[in-house]
């Protein structure tokens, strides 16, 4: 896994930029996802990871399947309408912060950049993650597409199709996997945040472990911002409009930008 220091937002993208055009486009184009992390030396943990409450990883994954059962049974009179599959109630109850094993990305480095200077915390370092998915699909033998959760049943076909249970309870045919998903736009939060997410056959491991387990280290790169300089990452980002209103485009976004600004 590659390490950068980087000091302004400037900086940043200059490190992503890629030096060479695409020749299919004939232009430059990233192929990177993104992740923002207040910690600056923390693992790529899910929302099912931190459950545990450390950063032991998969303190409680057995509870994986519980808990998505309970969000099925409790959440049916809020859905405006039915979901097209499990993987879509998968994909909504991580967008509400229910814990799985999905890990949540973006596209743009400047949400990932937001999410990691946005929490007034503690003053430490931050991180702003990189990964490079082209080849780690193609390492698990996936086209070199962002999947949609469609895709999932014709990827795996186990009787008949492909679910979030079939994951859960390790009926998953050949060896392990890692891929990239783009969730359909079920809100605005997902359009505006460039969202897009992980998908790992492993709860066990966190994702960087994963990756180094099977020799795709190299495509990880993390970022840190010392935090001496978070404070000038964040005036950089609200000056360039990526901030809580932008990117949370409700009332939650509007309260949550006024307060930032006042405290």
């Amino acid at each position: 896994m590659q390490e950068f220091v980087v000091r302004s937002l400037g900086e940043l993208i200059d490190r992503v930029t890629p030096a060479e055009p695409d020749e299919r486009i004939g232009r430059r184009r990233d192929t990177g996802i993104y992740r923002g992390s207040p910690a600056g030396d923390g693992p790529l943990l899910t929302s099912l990871d931190r459950l545990s409450g450390s950063d032991t990883p998969h303190g409680k994954a057995e509870l994986e399947e519980h808990v998505l059962r309970n969000f099925i049974r409790y959440s049916r009179p809020y859905l405006p309408a039915p979901p097209v599959n499990d993987w879509e109630l998968l994909v909504l109850a991580q967008h509400h912060e229910l814990p799985t094993r999905l890990l949540d990305w973006t596209y743009s480095p400047l949400v990932a950049a937001h999410f990691a200077t946005c929490d007034s915390g503690p003053q430490c370092d931050r991180t702003i993650w990189r990964l490079d998915w082209m080849p780690v699909h193609r390492e698990f033998g996936f086209p070199e597409l962002a999947l949609l959760i469609e895709n999932l049943g014709e990827l795996f076909q186990v009787d008949g199709y492909f679910t979030p249970w079939s994951l859960f309870n390790g009926s998953v045919p050949g060896k392990d996997f890692v891929c990239m998903i783009e969730p359909p736009s079920l809100s605005a939060r997902i359009v505006a945040q460039s969202a897009v997410f992980t998908l790992c056959s492993d709860k066990r491991s966190t994702l960087d472990q994963f990756l180094e387990r099977h020799g795709l280290a190299d495509h990880l790169t993390r970022f840190v911002i010392p935090k001496e300089e978070v404070s000038r990452f964040r005036d950089q980002l609200d000056m360039a409009s990526v901030d809580e209103r932008r990117l949370f485009p409700d009332l939650d976004g509007v309260t949550a930008r006024l307060k930032r600004y006042y405290s």
